[in-house]
């Protein structure tokens, strides 16, 4: 396993949760990352990414506001504030083959194992 995503769990509505991604083998290195969410019965959606040097950060209108992806040398993180009940989800890491940030999930070729977040309203 390449990425290992963590910090999920049970949280009331209102909550919070920081997740974060570890890469043991270095995907993370001159890439961009991002983090997707799988609720259930539906398709994984994008969530947010950020660029190879942390300077470009994108999200979706879901969580802008609320949400907040960093990065440092071998993890990533994903700051969840403000907690709904629709974000109840598996999350996932991922790793791009560019640089850039991207919204595009056909452009991340490596994926963590999920971690799953359930908010309670």
């Amino acid at each position: 396993v390449q990425l290992q995503a963590s910090g999920g769990g049970l949280v009331q509505s209102g909550g919070s949760l920081r997740l974060s991604c570890v890469d043991s083998r270095r995907t993370f290195s001159n890439n961009g990352v991002g983090w997707f969410r799988q609720p259930p019965g539906k398709e994984r959606e994008f969530v947010a990414s950020i660029s190879w040097r942390g300077g470009t950060t994108f999200y979706a209108d879901s969580v802008k506001g609320r949400f907040t992806i960093s990065r440092d040398n071998a993890m990533v993180y994903l700051q969840m504030n403000s907690l709904k009940p629709e974000d109840t989800a598996f999350y996932y890491c991922a790793t791009s083959l560019r640089p850039v940030a991207t919204t595009n999930r056909d452009q991340y070729r490596y994926w963590g194992q999920g971690t799953l977040v359930t908010v309670s309203s």
